[in-house]
């Protein structure tokens, strides 16, 4: 009830005019490429039929973002910048570990904390309120933000005179200097917070599934707006469907932009919680009986027909040779939906830094530059995208610090040999993991516990091998040492902290013997 009060008034639908780029391309045909990049939240591994597999046990096919891996390149190995939104987001934009500028937990209201923390839930390993460091937190989470002297991708790109548009959720700072238009963006038409309704609550034309047994949910069923704002103005509803109206906004600003360089981040909410699906897309999965599933399947139905429009709105206009299309998610699937196989075969969920939490669908597609149906399978990550952007575009990286990222496209080509990576970092608090040389670390404080992972030969971490490989832990300590030395302290507390359980989702009765983290945010 505060967070919705807080909120200020919100509009009835506005129109967006997106500014018109040159009547005509260039005369002499030579441009650098569009960059599309495309960022799904919470979307699960299994959550696609790329690799086989699917939602609903494969029978909702993702024909469209599945296209991107045939014309392009799947990284079968593709993790993201956190098992959290926003340090995702943060490590995209920058090509950083956000953990490198304090970014290390995602913003949330005080009053969202109060309420997940306070919830009381699971009687083995309850959630805990740190209600000490409140007096340490702002009285607007929006300042709570990538800090200004970080360069964006946006920011590189304009240096080449590319247009830059951001579309959808944004997660990153929602006051003046860390906003989109303040970051780089000439035009932005989104949200500022972590997340939005897709509908208002109880439309006719959408089928919703809430989980009562969630405190998350609760909390963004009743204090979630529908609304959006174009270039920081008044909020205003979105016309239709959330994903829909983004899509369609995309395909009228790709379209004003034809003729010029332009930079699109198109960063949908879906499928993140709460779950509201299209009635038609519902329908159309009426060999679904679980209710959950289906509402949740929809929406990847919808998803996926939207990112085919986008698609063919490039193939229309004549762009999609000399486009560099970039697919992933922000983050494996969430617990909190109570769907059990969203990112099999792997273990872990959203909020924990096993593979189910931070491996993800990481596609390529350039038909000008890159092979159709490559699998490139060298371990990546989200602080790549912005190196590999600004490669595509022939802008120039900041020199004056530390870029964890690298250009992806001459290791595919390649032109560059051996792994991008010589490892690879994650940390919330006092749970830490590094990959290095095939093999995988976690350390979490709580509960006081070690893992280490052959992930060559058990990429779905079954064998926990610390007692067994004791030297080949001492070196993997090292390395974490080694790479959690170079990070900053976070720059706002964790009010949080909660247990997830490796091996089942939300909403199921936990035993004593199930393996859980404690997450800190």
């Amino acid at each position: 009830m505060l967070a919705k009060a807080r909120q200020p008034k919100i509009e009835a639908n506005m129109p967006v005019t997106w500014a018109k780029g040159p009547q005509a391309p260039p005369a002499d045909g030579q441009r650098p490429p569009n960059i599309v990049f495309i960022l799904a939240d919470d979307l699960g591994y299994n959550d696609i039929t790329l690799n086989g597999g699917g939602v609903a046990g494969g029978t909702v096919p993702t024909p469209a973002i599945d296209s991107i891996a045939k014309e392009g390149v799947t990284f079968a190995n593709g993790y993201s910048g956190n098992a959290t939104c926003a340090p995702s987001r943060a490590a995209i934009m920058t090509g950083r570990y956000a953990t490198r500028f304090g970014f290390e937990f995602t913003p949330t209201p005080v009053a969202f904390s109060r309420v997940v923390g306070g919830h009381a839930g699971d009687p083995l390993h309850p959630s805990r309120f740190n209600q000490a460091e409140v007096k340490n937190m702002p009285k607007d989470e929006n300042v709570l933000a990538v800090p200004a002297a970080e360069v964006t991708i946006a920011e590189a790109l304009k240096t080449k005179g590319y247009h830059t548009i951001h579309l959808g959720k944004w997660h990153l700072g929602g006051v003046k200097g860390s906003r989109p238009e303040d970051q780089g963006f000439d035009e932005s038409l989104g949200f500022m917070a972590g997340a939005a309704l897709f509908a208002p609550v109880g439309d006719p034309g959408v089928v919703e599934s809430r989980q009562d047994w969630d405190p998350i949910d609760k909390f963004l069923w009743g204090a979630a707006p529908f609304a959006v704002q174009f270039n920081g103005g008044k909020l205003f509803n979105p016309s239709h469907y959330m994903t829909d109206y983004l899509t369609d906004e995309a395909v009228k600003a790709i379209d004003a932009n034809k003729n010029r360089p332009f930079f699109m981040y198109l960063a949908y909410n879906a499928v993140h919680t709460p779950l509201q699906a299209p009635k038609a897309d519902y329908d159309a999965l009426s060999h679904i009986k679980d209710h959950r599933m289906r509402v949740y399947a929809a929406m990847v139905r919808n998803l996926d027909r939207n990112v085919g429009k986008v698609l063919q709105a490039l193939k229309d206009r004549g762009l999609d040779d000399n486009t560099l299309v970039i697919f992933t998610s922000d983050n494996g699937g969430a617990n909190y939906i109570g769907l059990p196989d969203i990112n099999k075969p792997y273990r872990g969920w959203k909020a924990t830094f096993f593979e189910g939490g931070i491996k993800v669908p990481f596609l390529l597609r350039w038909p000008e530059q890159l092979p159709a149906g490559a699998v490139y399978r060298s371990p990546v990550g989200h602080v790549d995208i912005f190196a590999t952007a600004a490669g595509a575009a022939g802008a120039p990286t900041p020199k004056d610090r530390v870029l964890d990222g690298v250009d992806l496209v001459p290791f595919v080509k390649g032109q560059s040999s051996g792994d991008p990576h010589k490892a690879i970092f994650w940390r919330s608090g006092g749970y830490k993991t590094v990959l290095a040389g095939g093999w995988k670390l976690q350390v979490a404080k709580e509960p006081n516990k070690t893992w280490l992972f052959d992930l060559s030969t058990d990429p779905t971490e079954r064998q926990e091998l610390s007692k067994a490989r004791p030297e080949k832990l001492r070196e993997m300590q090292a390395i974490m040492a080694q790479l959690d030395g170079q990070m900053m302290k976070p720059t706002w507390p964790s009010l949080i902290s909660g247990a997830f359980y490796i091996d089942h989702p939300g909403g199921q009765k936990a035993k004593p013997s199930d393996e859980y983290i404690y997450w800190e945010n």
